[in-house]
Formats: C-alpha cells, sequence, structure tokens
C-alpha cells in the first residue's frame, strides 16, 4: 500500500477491524519508510452500479460523491463524519441488496433527503436548496414551512403521548 505522506510502497498492518457491519475492514498501516501512520479500507468488490443522470447520461455510481455532498451539507454541523460514511454505505448497501445494476440520480438525491432529515434539519435545508434547485426565495419558504410543520406535528405527538 502506497504511504499518502511519502510515497513508499511498504507499510505494516498495526490494525484491522470489521466496520459497517462487516462489509468493510479498517486497517492502520504503518509506513516502513516515514513511520506516520495512515487508515485504508477494503471493500468486497461487486458489480457496478450506473446512475442516470437528470440528462440521460450514465455514469458509474460513486460511494464517495455523495460523502462529499454529505460533508459540503453537514460544514459546520454537528454531524460526525462516521454518520456521514454510515449514510453513504446504507444507501449503496440498499442498492445492491435490492439487486439494482441502474439508478437514477434523483434516487440517490431523494435517499440523502431523507436522512438528513433525520439527523440534521439545517443540513437537510442546505442539501435540498442545492440539490431541488430551489429558483426563489419562494420554493425555499415552501421547503422550510414544509419541515416547520413537520417539526410541529412531532412536538404535538410527543406532548399527547406524555399526557397519556
Amino acid at each position: 500500500m502506497k504511504c499518502p505522506f511519502c510515497g513508499e510502497q511498504e507499510s505494516k498492518v498495526i490494525d484491522s477491524r470489521p466496520v459497517e457491519d462487516g462489509s468493510v475492514i479498517r486497517r492502520r498501516r504503518e509506513c516502513l519508510g516515514c513511520g506516520k501512520r495512515f487508515t485504508t479500507y477494503e471493500r468486497i468488490e461487486s458489480l457496478p452500479i450506473l446512475v442516470i443522470k437528470k440528462d440521460g447520461r450514465r455514469e458509474m455510481f460513486d460511494r464517495e460523491k455523495i460523502v462529499r455532498g454529505l460533508l459540503k451539507a453537514c460544514e459546520k454541523r454537528p454531524v460526525p463524519r462516521e454518520k456521514i460514511e454510515e449514510i453513504a454505505s446504507e444507501i449503496e448497501s440498499e442498492f445492491r441488496a435490492e439487486g439494482r445494476k441502474e439508478v437514477t440520480s434523483k434516487e440517490i438525491g431523494e435517499k440523502v433527503i431523507e436522512a438528513l432529515k433525520e439527523i440534521d434539519k439545517v443540513a437537510y435545508v442546505r442539501f435540498a436548496s442545492v440539490y431541488r434547485e430551489f429558483t426563489d426565495l419562494t420554493h425555499f419558504i415552501k421547503e422550510l414551512e414544509t419541515l416547520l410543520n413537520k417539526t410541529i406535528e412531532i412536538k404535538e405527538a410527543k406532548e399527547d403521548a406524555k399526557k397519556s
């Protein structure tokens, strides 16, 4: 494994452990050249999933694109990196478990939005504003109102449950 710091080809594995429900192996490595440590992830190679874009183009599914989108939406928010990785893995795993060979970019975006809605409302609105291409303030306000109404409904239901 090539060291990301000095480019040395040789490293030794210090620690290995399964992550993401055992579908990935996380390895801590130490470079035999410079002595610095780095982490690698080992995944099972599987059949590729193609993503059908809005314009009809097809490209390979890239889990890292989901991670980058989530990182951008969660910037300066209290969402741990592990949660972001978990969401991306769950989305990919769901498509693979269904045996999907092709998915639309819309399906991916909707799954990301649903996951963000559960973990961080601000990140959800950030992602939705880009993904749903709000063209003006009216669209943005409608989305916020929908989110606010759902939040109020949930709070009222919890209060009613406490009274019962």
